[in-house]
């Protein structure tokens, strides 16, 4: 089980882990070892998280979540496939721990009219500004 919270557990069963060879730094053994971690998990079809959260999940705004609803996170920061795996699963919990922070519903609220006559008093200042600016015609 892969913890996200008190109340939230994705089962290993939803966790799709392929190993590929990593590029970078390792010598003549890195083109034999699979130290690279590709973790997939179905956001769209997921049994586990709860519809709220599946839904502001797919409503993000990620390159990583494909078209189907699937969430690959590549994890190739680390010479060794553990630390990479670990890394790619603690991305997971992150991506997951912060759509579960429901976002404040904005208020719509009026300009005071304070507000109002500032703005209009800033645009009269502007605008005899400009015309200060301007040539008149005759004092060349």
């Amino acid at each position: 089980m892969l913890t996200i919270s008190r109340t939230l557990a994705l089962p290993e069963s939803e966790l799709v882990e392929r190993f590929l060879r990593a590029d970078g730094p390792g010598g003549q053994h890195v083109n034999r070892t699979e130290s690279a971690v590709e973790l997939r998990f179905d956001v769209a079809r997921s049994p586990t998280l709860p519809e709220p959260l599946r839904e502001r999940l797919l409503a993000r705004r990620d390159r990583r979540l494909t078209d189907d609803g699937v969430l690959v996170i590549q994890a190739r920061r680390f010479r060794d496939q553990a630390r990479n795996r670990d890394d790619a699963r603690e991305r997971l919990v992150e991506i997951i721990r912060a759509a579960q922070v429901v976002p404040k519903k904005r208020v719509a609220t009026k300009p005071t009219r304070a507000s109002k006559e500032r703005r209009l008093v800033g645009k009269q200042q502007r605008g005899k500004l400009k015309q200060l600016r301007a040539k008149k015609p005759g004092l060349e």
